[in-house]
């Protein structure tokens, strides 16, 4: 399969005996999960098993997913720590200052003044909006919240951020 995948959910757990498996969403679109729906679960040896979501609830913070034909804990125990993610023809298309979070990871994060702050390396979903987590060439990391007063230009194509700070972000 060459198809390149994106991920969506990481399987953190099992739950209960009925073969559900707790997942970690890494996807804005709960859509992703519905039943019905085609899901590529990567496996650490890099192999790839096409599922069926069978049910999708939500529990806790965390999705509850059954798969098609996959009824038993013992039938998922294993897929625990495994990925699972969605070909290229299935990503929804965005409006215009939206973007997938493997657009956003890696880019170069830029001062308007031209001094360059760090790299992207993860993206939080706490509530309200996203913040970017930009690890610096040293020091700790700087969170930054993904909202118009801050975030001035983003070029995925060009791998590069440009904030502005607001007060207190840098310190």
């Amino acid at each position: 399969m060459t198809d390149r995948l994106f991920e969506v959910g990481k399987i953190v757990n099992t739950h209960g005996i009925k073969g559900e498996v707790k997942v970690l969403r890494i996807s804005d679109f709960e859509e992703r999960f519905k039943p019905g729906n085609i899901l590529y679960l990567t496996q650490g040896n890099k192999q790839i098993v096409e599922l069926e979501v069978a049910s999708h609830r939500q529990h806790k913070g965390f999705d509850l997913l059954q798969f098609k034909g996959y009824e038993n804990i013992n039938d998922v125990e294993h897929f625990k720590g495994d990925l699972l993610n969605i070909k290229e023809e299935q990503l929804t298309d965005l409006d215009e200052d939206e973007f997938y979070y493997h657009e956003i990871i890696g880019c170069e994060v830029y001062l308007d003044n031209g001094e360059k702050l760090g790299t992207i390396k993860e993206i939080l979903s706490p509530g309200a909006n996203d913040v970017w987590v930009v690890k610096q060439q040293k020091g700790k990391d700087i969170l930054v919240p993904y909202i118009e007063d801050v975030v001035k230009e983003v070029e995925p194509e060009d791998g590069k951020v440009i904030i502005k700070p607001m007060e207190g972000l840098l310190d």
